[in-house]
C-alpha cells in the first residue's frame, strides 16, 4: 500500500469515555498559517487548501481532530475552517478542543482564563464549531498551581450538557490526581516524543495504568515546537527511517504510538502530502530493537 491508500484505521483504536477514535488523529494548530503557529504576524494559509486538507483527513479515516479557539492567524480560524469543511459532522467524528489560554483579535496572548471566564471560552468554541455541545474539552494550564477551581468549573459545564468529556493539557502528574477527584478525565495532552523527560515518561505510565488516553503534542516537532520540525535528527533515527523507506517524521510518530495502546497522535499540517504520510505512520510496526534504540536517544 502507498501513503495515499493507508487509512487511520491501521493505527488501531482507543476510547475516550464512550467515544471511539482511531489512534492517528489530526491537530489543527498548523492549519491556519504558513510557518510558525500562534504568532501575531503569521501568513495565512490558502483557505481552499486548508479545507481540502481537513476533508482529506476525514477521507483517510481520521475521526479525532484537535483544535482550539486560539488557533488562528489573520483571516483564518481553525474552528471555523473545521465547521466549513466538515459540517454537518458525521456521527463518529470526535472534535477535541481546549480552553484556558486566550488571544486578543491581534493575536497577542491574554492571561489564562479564570474559572469564571471558562464558560465564555467554551461558548466561543461552540459558536465557531457550530455545535450544541463539545465532545471533549481539555483544560490547558501553565505551572504547578492547583487546578481544582478551574477544572471544577468545567465539570459544572459538563453537568449542564455543554461538554461531554473532560481532559487536561500541559500538566504535571499531581494535576491528574487532583482532577480525577472532581470528575473523570478521559485524556491528557502533554509534550512527548523521542527524548521525553522522566516526568513525561511517568505521566505516560500513570495514564496507562488509569486507562486515560495520552495525547502527545510536538511528537514530530520536538524542540521546534510551534515553529515545526527541526532537521537535526540523530544518525540513529535517520538510519531507521532509511531502512524503512519512510521519513524521520513518520518514524517519530510510529515510535510514539509504540509506547502504549492508550497513546494517540495528533500530528498537524497544512500540506496534503504530509497529511497522507502522517496517517500512514500509523501502519508502521517497529521492531523491539528499533523501539529500544530510538528510546535511548536524548531530547
Amino acid at each position: 500500500m502507498t501513503s495515499d491508500t493507508i487509512t487511520a484505521a491501521a493505527s488501531g483504536t482507543w476510547t475516550l469515555g464512550d467515544l471511539v477514535v482511531n489512534r492517528i488523529g489530526f491537530g489543527a494548530m498548523r492549519l491556519t498559517q504558513h510557518g510558525e503557529a500562534l504568532v501575531p504576524d503569521a501568513v495565512p494559509l490558502d483557505r481552499g487548501q486548508a479545507l481540502r486538507v481537513l476533508r482529506r483527513a476525514v477521507e483517510l479515516g481520521v475521526n479525532h481532530i484537535d483544535t482550539a479557539a486560539f488557533y488562528f492567524s489573520p483571516l483564518r480560524s481553525a474552528n471555523e475552517l473545521i465547521n466549513r469543511a466538515l459540517s454537518p459532522y458525521s456521527d463518529d467524528l470526535v472534535i477535541v478542543t481546549k480552553v484556558g489560554p486566550g488571544r486578543d483579535p491581534a493575536g497577542n496572548w491574554l492571561p489564562h482564563a479564570t474559572s469564571e471566564q471558562l464558560r465564555g471560552q467554551v461558548e466561543e468554541n461552540l459558536r465557531q464549531l457550530g455545535r450544541d455541545h463539545l465532545d471533549v474539552v481539555n483544560l490547558r494550564i501553565v505551572g504547578a498551581d492547583s487546578i481544582a477551581e478551574r477544572f471544577g468549573a468545567l465539570a459544572e459545564l459538563r453537568d449542564a450538557g455543554l461538554i461531554r468529556h473532560l481532559g487536561l493539557s500541559n500538566i504535571r502528574p499531581h494535576h491528574l490526581a487532583e482532577a480525577q477527584a472532581i470528575a473523570p478525565v478521559v485524556c491528557v495532552q502533554n509534550m512527548y516524543g523521542i527524548g521525553a523527560s522522566p516526568e513525561q515518561e511517568e505521566l505516560l505510565r500513570i495514564c496507562g495504568e488509569q486507562g486515560v488516553g495520552f495525547v502527545p503534542f510536538y511528537s514530530i516537532a520536538g524542540t521546534g515546537r510551534t515553529a515545526g520540525a527541526t532537521t537535526d535528527d540523530s544518525s540513529t533515527l535517520r538510519a531507521v527511517a532509511r531502512a524503512r523507506g519512510v521519513s524521520a517524521a513518520q518514524i517519530r510518530l510510529a515510535w510514539t504510538l509504540h509506547q502504549g495502546p492508550h497513546v494517540l497522535a495528533i500530528p498537524g499540517t497544512g500540506n496534503p502530502d504530509h497529511l497522507a504520510q502522517n496517517v500512514a505512520a500509523g501502519a508502521l510496526r517497529l521492531s523491539e530493537a528499533e523501539v529500544t534504540a530510538l528510546g535511548s536517544l536524548s531530547g
